[in-house]
Parts: structure tokens; C-alpha cells; sequence
């Protein structure tokens, strides 16, 4: 059922409206507003899919109805009605976030497209949200222990906003998970987020993958490349082990930075990017910039936000939950049965240094299940955990 909340000061357009729009369809439900001010009052306390409203009405205009719910960021999708003459008031209506005007007296059949329109429209934003839960499900971080619920603040304080952000911690410990995170509660969730390994790249490649090449421009530039940075325009760039980047990418990393712009290797031409990024290292940055391995002021242009994320061994309550949790992820991968852990096999976990943090306890965990009994006793762990 959808509901069409109808605003509308004479009766005889509320009237028809009411009517093309019942006999448009059955799954259409109206209802009634007879000036702004009872518009607002009726937006305050439900829920509309659709609005049709007239823009000069008593007491409250029709703009001052579409300011409130913008104002209050209610998602239902406003279609102006407007006398003849209007027009600029119209534009204005649009400005401030309208879906459609049409002029009175209404064009019924221009009236009903717009209508369907305005649903197919929203469907489709519905959709976009749905799968933007699941992409954030998808990545989901597990725990609950005081320093991860840091980090979950953290990141949702951050993601809303275009700030840099550099993300520490050991190997393992979910750096590309929390750059995920940030990116897809993000307000650019629907632009890519463009992900580099500095570490896997050769240096003398890392220019070319970062900014892009011209054909002609070294030996094997063939053709002309696209890259990193602009791919990821209108989104994030994921820069990973950004300890590992030479002091020359260094240099044009942060001129990107500093001016929003970019040059492919071999040729002259700026191009400008608008691209967020969010860099990550299991280094010492600090230690890096004292032996002049890494560039100050590039750290400080990075770092905005910093986020540590903190080692399985400081959070070992989040042990069990996390076994639990990849226990359950691991059977639907493989098609295997869940299998049950005992107490004490926990408390052996819960003892383990993790070393290699969160990765290294899925791999025994993946193992476990593979060749350990059910329920997973301590005997499997010390059998299958490495030493």
C-alpha cells in the first residue's frame, strides 16, 4: 500500500485529485491535508511515500512544507502544483529538493506519469539503501570488547564526512576492513572505492598505477592508462601499506592532495580529481619521517583522523564471539555443518599470542573445522593451532 498525502487548500482540486489517483490504482491509499499548516502536522506524525502539493495555500505555503521535510530529512518525494505565472517559485520548489511541478489546472495524464516516476525513482533509492546494508553487512566487524567499540565510534563518526583518514595497527588486525567500512557509510557509498597495495607494487610501477601513463611514456606504456586516482574519482582510494611508497610517489601523492589535481606519467595535462583517501600502515609512520623514509608533511595531510586498531591479544573477550562468527561463515562457505566449541578449547584460544591477529585465528578456525571434532576440544587446538 502506498500512501499519497494530497495538500491542497480548495476542495474541488482535492477532490479530483483524489479520485485520478484512487482510480490509478487500488494499492494507492489518500489522504488529505486542506493548507500547509495541517500538512506539517500530518508529515510529523506519518509516514508518506508520495506528496502532491500546492505551492500557494494560507497560513503555510507549499514551500514552506517542502523546507520542513527537507529539513527533517523525510525521503518522500514532493510533486509542486503551481498557478500559471509561477513558474520562478516553481524552480525555486526544485531547488530546495522538489521531485516535479506541473502547472494548474493540472494536466492529469503528465500528472500521473510524474507520479509513476516519482515511485519508480524511489524504488529505486530503496534498493540502492538495501544493498548498501548488505555491502556494509558483507564487511561487518565483529566484537565487543571497549577498544573495538572504539574504533566502530570512530568510524562512524568519520565515515559521514570527507576527512582523511590513516589506519594503524599490526598485519592482520583489519585495517582494509575498517577502509571499507568508512567508505560504504559514506555520502560517497555509490562511487567507487579503489583499493592499492603499496607494498605489491614495484616502485618503478607504483607512478604509473597511481596517476595513470601515456602511451610512448617508458618502454612497456603501449597504450594509455587510467589510473588509481582517477578511477576513483567522485569516491575513496584505499591506499594500503602506505609506509612502503617511495619518497617520489611520496611527493606526487601529496600534490594530488594539496591541489586536487593529477598528472599521468608522461605527459603535462592536469587532470582534476575529487577522491577521498584513506591510507593504512603496520609501520611506524613516526619513526619512518625521523630517518627520512617518509615525508612530514605528507603524514600530517593523511592523518586527519587516526585510527589504531588494536591487536587480537587487547581484545580477547571478543575471542569467543568471533569464533562463533567465523565458525557460522566458514560452514555456509564450505557446506560443511556448524560445529560446536568447548569452553575450555575457548580458554586456549583466548591464551594464544595471535601473532597474525584476527587472520591467523580464521585460519585455525578454518582448520578446526576441517579436521577437528565436534564439539572442538583443546586437544584439536593444540593439535592444529601452530605453536
Amino acid at each position: 500500500m502506498k500512501k499519497i498525502l494530497i495538500i491542497e487548500d480548495e476542495e474541488p482540486i482535492r477532490r479530483v485529485l483524489k479520485r485520478i489517483l484512487s482510480d490509478e490504482c487500488s494499492d494507492y491509499k489518500i489522504f488529505e491535508a486542506i493548507d500547509g499548516s495541517d500538512a506539517i502536522e500530518k508529515l510529523s506524525k506519518d509516514k508518506f511515500d508520495l506528496a502532491v502539493c500546492d505551492i500557494k495555500m494560507p497560513k503555510k505555503d507549499g514551500l514552506d512544507v517542502l523546507k520542513f521535510a527537507t529539513k527533517n530529512d523525510f525521503t518522500t518525494p514532493f510533486i509542486m502544483l503551481t498557478g500559471h505565472g509561477n513558474v520562478e517559485t516553481a524552480v525555486d520548489a526544485m531547488k530546495i529538493g522538489a521531485f516535479d511541478f506541473i502547472e494548474k489546472p493540472p494536466d492529469l495524464n503528465r500528472l500521473l506519469i510524474s507520479v509513476r516516476n516519482a515511485f519508480k525513482i524511489k524504488n529505486l533509492q530503496s534498493e540502492n539503501s538495501r544493498l548498501k546494508k548488505r555491502l556494509i553487512k558483507k564487511h561487518e566487524m565483529i566484537g565487543s570488547s571497549t577498544k573495538f567499540k572504539t574504533v566502530l565510534k570512530l568510524i562512524d563518526k568519520v565515515a559521514p564526512t570527507n576527512a582523511r583518514v590513516l589506519i594503524t595497527g599490526e598485519n592482520g588486525t583489519g585495517k582494509e576492513m575498517v577502509a571499507q567500512q568508512i567508505h560504504f557509510k559514506s555520502l560517497r557509498c555509490e562511487k567507487p572505492l579503489i583499493e592499492v597495495n603499496c607494498a605489491a607494487i614495484p616502485s618503478e610501477l607504483i607512478e604509473s598505477e597511481l596517476f595513470g601513463h601515456v602511451k610512448g611514456s617508458f618502454t612497456s606504456a603501449i597504450k594509455d592508462r587510467v589510473g588509481k586516482f582517477e578511477l576513483a574519482n567522485g569516491g575513496s582510494l584505499f591506499l594500503d601499506e602506505i609506509g612502503d611508497l617511495s619518497l617520489k610517489a611520496q611527493a606526487k601523492v601529496l600534490r594530488a592532495l594539496q591541489e586536487g589535481k593529477i598528472q599521468k606519467v608522461g605527459s603535462e595535462k592536469e587532470i582534476e580529481v575529487d577522491v577521498r583517501i584513506i591510507a593504512a600502515t603496520n609501520k611506524n609512520i613516526k619513526k619512518l619521517i625521523e630517518s627520512n623514509d617518509f615525508r612530514e608533511d605528507l603524514y600530517h595531510r593523511l592523518a586527519v583522523i587516526e585510527i589504531k586498531i588494536p591487536t587480537l591479544s587487547e581484545r580477547k573477550s571478543d575471542i569467543k564471539i568471533l569464533c562463533n562468527y567465523f565458525i557460522k561463515q566458514i560452514s555456509n562457505e564450505q557446506g560443511m555443518s556448524e560445529k560446536k566449541i568447548s569452553k575450555e578449547a575457548i580458554s586456549a584460544l583466548e591464551n594464544y599470542p595471535w601473532s597474525g591477529n584476527i587472520r591467523e585465528l580464521r585460519n585455525v578456525i578454518e582448520r578446526l573445522m576441517i579436521l577437528g571434532e565436534n564439539p572442538i576440544s583443546v586437544e584439536n587446538i593444540n593439535m592444529y593451532a601452530p605453536k
